[in-house]
């Protein structure tokens, strides 16, 4: 009967069937939740934070480039982290978005330089050819001076 019952409402286990069943569970959840009430709110004045901590400078930066902040003097001493997972992922898209522009700006640059240097007949192969052919002539202008020397 408890098995059907809490098959249809799964909420039900969390809230009923749970603490029945597992008791010691229940209790250092309790005492977890107390000890985090306790930490998070000991100093009255401070605002509680639960994944609080402090920026960095680096983490200052991405706050101001991802438009979170205006000035520096703006980011609070704690800042939380959902804030700055935000910012950092703002931060991301948008050093992706550069790396996209410079990769198409490269790929039109060598398209470019190609086309001109096909209008000039400099094609690799002829490169490549040209190349061998001048080695060609320096290892016979060494063994031609190494045959003319007497030892």
């Amino acid at each position: 009967m408890l098995g059907r019952l809490v098959g249809h409402s799964p909420g039900l286990w969390h809230r009923v069937a749970r603490p029945v069943l597992c008791p010691a569970r229940d209790v250092g959840n309790k005492a977890r939740d107390a000890q985090h009430t306790a930490l998070w709110t000991a100093d009255p004045g401070k605002e509680a934070f639960r994944n609080g901590r402090r920026p960095t400078n680096f983490d200052k930066k991405v706050l101001l480039w991802a438009g979170r902040f205006k000035k520096e003097e703006d980011i609070p001493k704690h800042i939380s982290s959902d804030v700055l997972d935000a910012a950092r992922n703002v931060v991301r898209i948008k050093v992706c978005y550069i790396m996209i522009a410079l990769t198409v700006l490269g790929c039109l640059t060598m398209v470019i330089t190609g086309k001109e240097a096909a209008k000039k007949d400099q094609t690799l192969l002829r490169v490549n050819m040209e190349k061998k052919a001048k080695w060609r002539a320096e290892v016979e202008k060494d063994q031609e001076a190494a045959v003319g020397k007497p030892q």
